[in-house]
């Protein structure tokens, strides 16, 4: 065999090489972006006057955030091969913070630091919970959100607060504020946060340590990771995050209900799911949790553009969590 005849093969395999290392490196990042496709694709044809306006995306921008922002961190404790369900009571619970400070103080900068301080320290708590006592954080987490729940209600007897105090200040601006009069803060927030988690998750130590956690918790035992300080650490970050979304909720609402946060666990979790973080932790990623959110997002609003009742949402929601668990444990047999 002639080098020429060598040389053809080889320059071949070398021009696969690239493109089929790149599918099997962003296989999920790509398998999201085509049901993104998909789903907007069906959506369009069944309610074309609705999809085709721009108020439906503006609309999509302003409240996907509620539940995309915590659907985000929320993507790094599952990694960890845990689960936080407590984040809906802490968005409440870190708003008590705000009330009580707002009230005492009469200054809505020290009630929103107050705020992120009381997410901060539920999403410690709840690491600590998981990681110092060993309680399984499903267990844990289930028991901290009827705490936090507990500690609202006490703390406000049930009544709400008005945030129009917020408008008269550049804080309601930079956190729900529109602009070119169009485009909601929240949204470049969702993205903002995604970005930071992102790299930090793909191009940080504390990411490496968290894929490896969730991989194989005794592995990364033996190779130095400290793995309760990173779960502690996602927890927190949960918390953080959860709370300031909380604010963002309430912030564009103008009022704080002490139920606030009741509604978005399941809308919350379907997007990570469905954003190829397994449930059995080890695999994610915070772009496909960003692009799963919006698609969740959308599927309310379609339902109903589409001449179908509001109770098919739900049963929606549970088909795509039931579905995306079911793919990830078939694959995940395959390859073993």
């Amino acid at each position: 065999m002639s080098s020429d005849e060598i040389a053809r093969p080889l320059s071949k395999t070398a021009r696969r090489g690239p493109t089929s290392r790149f599918l099997r490196k962003y296989a999920l990042q790509l398998g999201i972006v085509a049901v993104a496709l998909i789903v907007w694709v069906l959506f369009l044809i069944g309610a074309p006057r609705t999809f085709l306006s721009k108020e439906i995306y503006v609309s999509f921008m302003s409240t996907t955030p509620y539940f995309a922002l915590i659907a985000i961190p929320l993507t790094l404790v599952i990694i960890t091969g845990e689960i936080d369900l407590s984040f809906a009571s802490v968005m409440s619970f870190g708003m008590v913070g705000y009330d009580v400070v707002f009230v005492a103080t009469g200054s809505v900068w020290l009630g929103f630091f107050a705020c992120l301080v009381c997410g901060l320290i539920a999403g410690l708590v709840n690491g600590m919970i998981v990681v110092k006592f060993g309680v399984p954080s499903l267990v844990a987490t289930i028991g901290t959100w009827y705490l936090w729940r507990g500690v609202v209600l006490v703390i406000t007897n049930g009544t709400g607060l008005g945030m129009t105090a917020t408008t008269t200040t550049a804080l309601h601006d930079i956190v729900v504020g529109r602009v070119f009069g169009l485009i909601p803060m929240q949204f470049f927030w969702t993205i903002g946060v995604g970005a930071i988690i992102w790299f930090f998750l793909n191009r940080h130590r504390f990411g490496a340590h968290v894929y490896l956690t969730g991989d194989n918790i005794e592995s990364a035992r033996l190779m130095g990771v400290n793995v309760g300080r990173v779960k502690i650490l996602a927890f927190t970050i949960v918390g953080l995050v959860a709370a300031f979304a909380g604010f963002v909720v309430s912030a564009e609402l103008l009022f704080y209900w002490p139920t606030l946060g009741d509604g978005y666990q399941l809308t919350t979790i379907a997007s990570v799911f469905l954003g190829g973080t397994s449930v059995f932790g080890g695999t994610g990623t915070i772009f496909g949790t960003f692009v799963a959110s919006f698609i969740i997002g959308a599927i309310n609003a379609g339902i109903v553009a589409s001449g179908l009742t509001n109770f098919w949402t739900q049963l929606i929601y549970g088909l795509i969590i039931v579905a995306s668990v079911s793919i990830q444990t078939l694959l995940g047999r395959k390859l073993t």
